[in-house]
């Protein structure tokens, strides 16, 4: 028997890159599965939603219920809902992101004078207008600034593209200010909602993903095992020269089952 209970598994780079599945990722699966896991799939990504993960996946052989994902966006709502609910926000992010945050009856569209709070994320319209009004509204100290997920780059079927971080990362140059906090992996309120869905203890879950910074760091700080694999951002340089240190490193997800 596995000494795992659980396998949280990240989506892109792991699993499917762009358009494509990465080989063997739908064998890894059923062997986490028949090992009696329960399986959480955590993706950073913070515009698409749950049912487009499931679909994403069928369209590759990979039957996974809806219920079995969890995404930056998800846990960005469920921490604004808590501790934001009756402000008025000013959130830079796309309609996947909006969406979700207007069905939690959330306050978006803030004036940058009247936001009690900025919210940023990967935005692909992103653009001159709206870097100034994340601007104007942080130079008040009292405004919150939060971000979906920290991926600077996320993978694409052919080459890096920038994500969220890098819209982060202009709008911390121009307001002289990092973010108050992430709330996507690596982050602690990532890391409740993962294994609140999971029902399993810190230490019998597996960790399996290709970013050091995000899903290996995760693990780390829990407490969980961690495996890496190198079909995504990172490769075995990046390993040898980061804190972050993986348990396991795999070259892809298709040896997982060495690790049951």
């Amino acid at each position: 028997m596995s000494e795992f209970r659980g396998a949280i598994l990240d989506v892109d780079g792991t699993i499917v890159l762009g358009d494509r599945s990465i080989p063997g990722a739908g064998d890894a699966i059923d062997a986490l599965r028949n090992a009696g896991l329960e399986l959480l799939l955590f993706s950073n990504n913070p515009t698409k939603r749950q049912d487009h993960y499931a679909e994403r996946l069928a369209s590759h052989d990979i039957e996974i219920d809806a219920s079995r994902f969890l995404t930056a966006a998800t846990v960005t709502a469920e921490y604004l809902a808590d501790a934001h609910a009756e402000d008025d926000l000013l959130v830079i992010g796309e309609p996947g992101l909006t969406s979700l945050l207007r069905e939690r009856d959330l306050a978006l569209g803030a004036a940058p004078d009247e936001a009690d709070a900025v919210v940023g994320s990967i935005d692909r319209k992103f653009d001159y207008d709206q870097l100034a009004k994340a601007l104007w509204a942080l130079d008040d100290d009292g405004v919150d600034f939060l971000g979906t997920d920290p991926d600077v780059t996320i993978p694409s079927e052919d080459r890096l593209v920038p994500g969220t971080g890098a819209i982060l990362g202009a709008i911390s140059a121009a307001a002289g200010r990092e973010p108050d906090r992430i709330l996507g992996k690596p982050s602690e309120a990532a890391t409740e909602a993962a294994l609140d869905r999971l029902g399993v203890p810190a230490e019998s879950v597996l960790v399996v993903g290709d970013r050091l910074d995000t899903d290996i760091q995760l693990g780390e700080r829990a407490g969980m095992t961690t495996a890496l694999v190198l079909t995504g951002v990172t490769d075995r340089d990046d390993v040898a020269a980061s804190d972050v240190t993986p348990d396991h490193v795999l070259e892809s997800i298709a040896d997982v089952e060495e690790l049951l």
